[in-house]
């Protein structure tokens, strides 16, 4: 299908957590500059006339506190200021089940979700027996999954995938075993959402992946997915950078530091 053929649908990030780290905590092999380098919380929602399509449920409150992540903001709550009831969406993509992708999948009752089948044999497979991958999970969580799975409200998808016209899948792993991104088609052309594909632009930019890795070589391969698909390197979003509120414009003065519009170019 041509683009110009394609909806084009409004897209927003809603930042609704963050923590204070360090440059050393998001790089492998850390970083010689011992600096801040705070990383934020997203939950993203595309909406055309005909279609809504929610990327990720975000972290749980409960979650939150436990890992020690400052909580802002319910994304279910700023949902319903952009117009998006959860109780009545009726497509959620996971892009992967770490925890901070998966804690509000309760509160979208009537949803579909997509998922990598990939991601779901990763996280709860033989690798859960390692501490190290399996700490960026929630075993309740990924149990939510899998029940869902069995209700049939899961739509595994193996590999690249167009969920419906102006939204495509793509697989990426590495941060995960079954990580995926998402291409949306906006008035401003295809804007890619890297998620943890790239947490930070510095990891792109730079070609050093973040810490919590699974596979580095698909990590390092997920940099060039995401150029790829993307008309510049401006129309990639990455998935946890403090960046991304400074460079894009809020959703309404209501909204601003809460939410930001990614079909709008940004300023740098």
């Amino acid at each position: 299908m041509q683009s110009a053929a394609l909806p084009e649908y409004e897209l927003f990030a809603i930042r609704y957590a963050t923590r204070p780290a360090r440059r050393t905590d998001n790089f492998i092999g850390g970083d010689p500059r011992d600096e801040p380098m705070p990383m934020d919380y997203f939950v993203w929602v595309a909406i055309s006339p005909d279609f809504t399509v929610v990327v990720d449920t975000g972290l749980s409150r409960e979650t939150a506190a436990k890992r020690k992540r400052t909580f802002l903001h319910s994304p279910i709550d700023v949902l319903r200021d952009l117009g998006v009831d959860a109780e009545t969406v009726t497509d959620v993509i996971l892009t992967h089940l770490h925890n901070d992708h998966t804690g509000f999948i309760p509160s979208f009752p009537q949803a579909r979700f997509h998922l990598q089948e990939s991601e779901l044999h990763f996280s709860t497979g033989h690798y859960m027996q390692y501490p190290r991958l399996a700490r960026a999970l929630e075993m309740e969580d990924v149990i939510n999954v899998v029940r869902l799975g069995y209700a049939g409200r899961v739509k595994f998808h193996f590999g690249d995938a167009e969920l419906a016209p102006g939204i495509t899948l793509h697989l990426a792993g590495g941060h995960s075993g079954g990580l995926q991104f998402v291409r949306v088609h906006t008035k401003r052309g295809w804007v890619v959402v890297a998620a943890d594909v790239a947490h930070f632009y510095e990891n792109m930019e730079t070609g050093r992946p973040f810490a919590q890795a699974f596979h580095v070589g698909e990590m390092l391969d997920g940099f060039g997915k995401l150029e790829a698909l993307a008309p510049t390197k401006q129309h990639i979003v990455p998935g946890h950078d403090p960046l991304v509120m400074e460079r894009y414009p809020a959703a309404s003065k209501e909204l601003e530091g809460i939410v930001v519009r990614l079909d709008m170019p940004p300023s740098a």
